[in-house]
């Protein structure tokens, strides 16, 4: 009788292909819409020809997601480079306002680096960008012997810090779109990354911008600083020494988070850019390390893209190297900047020299940023889905998601 019942109760069907059936159009309907007459189709489901998840028709649609990388190091360099390229934007899209948070979905910055991302990514009272990218060259400029070697406990802290003129009360909640900035938290010993995605999922990791930089910046001194909400306590050293070159972490972060960027699975869903700098002499043996790890990233990174034969493009690296830049002009950085070629990692081949300068692979890039932006316009398939810009605490405004 129990065998009886065992083969009676024995399904005429394998139970593993239509559980792996159902799961791959489900999949492939929650990532790509609903445009699968099989979903609605009546009748037995199981008489239709089975298919694979990866043989469901994809959005040829689908861009790629936009990341910006800034180095840690000099950012007289950093910020030529942005406002060179923002300006290069406005020129192709016919808008004066067109600002360089517009063309990036995820901005990553170290040191002097994380400082300009918030420059560029924190939201004003109006909603737009706090600063162009020429604002940021400006108060850079005027600025860059306290970047970022007189950061001290005390500087934001005070009404005339610095951070805390140019942020106000701002908080990683108030970024216009995500952004990474590391630190070493000493108290941890390790790496410690304020994302504005962890800060919009807990109070717990929502710190004050102002703090942000200070905690990014700081070289000598340990900077302790604490969450909105006091619960976390971050006993910081500067990100140049956890994380000189951020784009590494900025990659992971883009593939791993499913909730803004649902359709980036690996290199060729995405289109980065990473400044580099390099002002050190010889005698300074901890900034020596740092750029070499740096360069170690430039060189994983660039393989990641290069072993895709074309998609090699979708990788720009602008690396400039001179001494003692700290005291030039604007002009001066620019010119020398833009008229230098960075170095390359070829896979198989080593490094060599790039056959443009950093002034040519700008505006190569800058067209790309433009090519994609202009996709998006006309595009009803959603290639990030950025969280609310919660409102600055100076602002009245209020803002709703963002897809792009």
């Amino acid at each position: 009788m129990a065998s009886e019942a065992t083969t009676m109760m024995k399904p005429s069907f394998d139970i593993n292909k239509l559980s792996y059936q159902i799961f791959s159009i489900l999949e492939s309907k929650f990532l790509f819409g609903f445009d699968d007459p099989r979903l609605f189709a009546t009748g037995n489901p199981l008489e239709a020809p089975f298919k694979p998840a990866d043989s469901f028709p994809k959005p040829s649609s689908a861009g790629k997601v936009r990341i910006l990388s800034i180095d840690a190091g000099n950012a007289v360099i950093a910020a030529v480079a942005l406002a060179r390229l923002e300006a290069s934007l406005a020129e192709q899209c016919g808008d004066c306002t067109a600002r360089i948070a517009d063309f990036f979905d995820l901005a990553a910055g170290s040191g002097a680096g994380g400082v300009l991302a918030a420059m560029l990514f924190t939201c004003a009272p109006d909603g737009r960008p706090l600063f162009s990218a020429g604002e940021a060259l400006r108060v850079v400029s005027k600025n860059q012997r306290k970047f970022p070697s007189a950061i001290r406990k005390t500087i934001f802290c005070r009404s005339s810090g610095i951070y805390r003129r140019i942020f106000g009360e701002s908080t990683l909640r108030n970024t216009i779109k995500p952004v990474l900035i590391p630190c070493y938290d000493l108290a941890t010993g390790a790496p410690f990354v304020f994302s504005r995605a962890d800060a919009m999922e807990s109070d717990a990791f929502d710190f004050s911008i102002r703090d942000v930089c200070a905690a990014t910046c700081t070289e000598k001194k340990t900077v302790e600083i604490r969450s909105v909400d006091r619960r976390s306590r971050i006993r910081a050293i500067g990100g140049s020494i956890a994380m000189r070159n951020p784009t590494a972490t900025a990659i992971t972060h883009v593939l791993n988070n499913k909730l803004e960027f649902p359709l980036a699975n690996n290199v060729e869903d995405l289109l980065v850019v990473s400044l580099g700098s390099s002002n050190s002499s010889p005698t300074e043996l901890v900034n020596i390390a740092g750029e070499n790890a740096a360069e170690m990233v430039d060189q994983a990174v660039a393989m990641a893209f290069r072993q895709n034969g074309p998609m090699a493009t979708s990788y720009v690296r602008i690396q400039a190297n001179f001494l003692g830049s700290r005291g030039m002009s604007p002009a001066a950085a620019e010119k020398e900047m833009l008229s230098q070629r960075s170095v390359d990692s070829m896979l198989f081949r080593g490094r060599k020299v790039s056959d443009r300068t950093n002034g040519e692979r700008l505006e190569w890039f800058s067209r790309e940023l433009i090519s994609e932006h202009n996709r998006r316009k006309g595009c009803s398939v959603s290639t990030v889905m950025i969280k609310p810009t919660a409102t600055p605490r100076m602002s009245s405004a209020t803002s709703s998601t963002t897809f792009a």
